[in-house]
């Protein structure tokens, strides 16, 4: 009996026992660098809006649960997943509508992109929804979302959701949980977690350990006078021009434990330079017109378009001529940070 014969036997009979030969493997376990399984994507947000749209004719937010046009990336058919440890959502909620309360222990950010007027309420306290807001419900904190009545001056409102969910599932650590009332309680002001920690101060008594920061709501106008000043006043980065992380206040560390976010100013005709990192990451327009170059792919982006850059792919952005470019983005570097396993490159 050759050789061969003889490993090949012995691998079927491995097969029987659960054994696997690792040296069979492990190339593909052990790799020079990473190979992610998705792919560079962008979503049109007037080639969505429709879509969104007319899920508001089909079904109730509250038959719904919560009515969002997930966002799945080419790469990961059927995953509910745009990467490899992200999930995005398109979510819209109409006039008079509530979006019943749960709570589940999937961390979930919402970006405004789209009308005014809505809430969300976490932890007994609602915020008002504006487009650029970036709002956080944290880890198995009872959350729900509702709208004004049209005679109360409510309108649609469409914002982008992103959450850990496939990071979740791989540790299979889902927990989730439905209110018993359709709205939870609401107890404190509004406002009220911003004025105890939004302002470079917190309650001299203040304990926590929650890793997730006591805001919840972080206004894009705040956020966008602070880009504006510090481009005035320091030298931009060649890379990422303006660049700026949400923090907790409290630790000086990420505003969620498991998703980094992120806002960005690119002023009108800025060239950016490549780069690499190995965080996977989800970016929106919030202002103007622009280039994305994410590997061979080419992306023309406009305000509250959707693109996704994988892992260690070269990625160069650019501002039109004429146009200041604001970007929202998130990303697992939290995690990687965490683990020592974030990489960076420079060209």
């Amino acid at each position: 009996m050759s050789l061969e014969v003889q490993r090949q036997e012995y691998y079927r009979e491995l097969a029987g026992q659960n054994l696997s030969p690792l040296w069979l493997s492990l190339h593909n376990l052990v790799t020079e660098s990473p190979r992610p399984s998705i792919v560079p994507a962008i979503w049109k947000y007037d080639e969505m809006r429709p879509y969104v749209m007319a899920a508001g004719e089909l079904i109730t937010a509250e038959e719904a649960v919560r009515r969002v046009l997930v966002l799945e990336n080419p790469g990961l058919p059927g995953k509910s997943s745009i990467t490899q440890s992200l999930y995005a959502g398109i979510q819209l909620i109409l006039p008079g509508e509530t979006a019943p309360s749960h709570r589940h222990t999937q961390s979930a950010l919402r970006f405004v992109l789209e009308g005014r007027g809505a809430w969300t309420a976490v932890n007994g306290e609602r915020t008002t929804m504006s487009p650029g807001d970036f709002i956080i419900t944290p880890s198995w904190h009872w959350h729900d979302h509702g709208n004004p009545t049209l005679e109360e001056g409510g309108e649609p409102v469409v914002w982008l959701d992103g959450l850990d969910i496939p990071l979740v599932a791989s540790l299979d650590a889902g927990f989730a949980e439905n209110h018993v009332a359709k709205e939870q309680d609401v107890y404190k002001h509004e406002g009220e977690s911003f004025a105890r920690f939004g302002y470079n101060m917190t309650p001299v008594r203040h304990r926590s350990a929650d890793p997730t920061s006591p805001i919840f709501s972080y206004p894009y106008e705040r956020s966008r006078e602070a880009l504006d000043k510090l481009y005035r006043f320091e030298a931009m980065d060649e890379y990422d021009g303006v660049k700026m992380r949400y923090i907790n206040p409290t630790t000086g560390g990420w505003a969620m434990p498991t998703i980094g976010t992120f806002l960005q100013y690119l002023p009108a005709g800025f060239a950016g330079k490549t780069y690499r990192s190995s965080d996977s990451t989800v970016y929106t327009a919030v202002e103007g017109s622009g280039t994305a170059y994410i590997g061979d792919a080419v992306f023309k982006f406009s305000p509250r378009d959707v693109f996704v850059a994988p892992s260690w792919y070269p990625v160069r952005l650019e501002a039109d001529a004429g146009e200041d470019v604001v970007l929202f983005s998130y990303s697992d570097r939290p995690v990687l940070e965490a683990l020592g396993l974030l990489r960076e490159a420079r060209a």
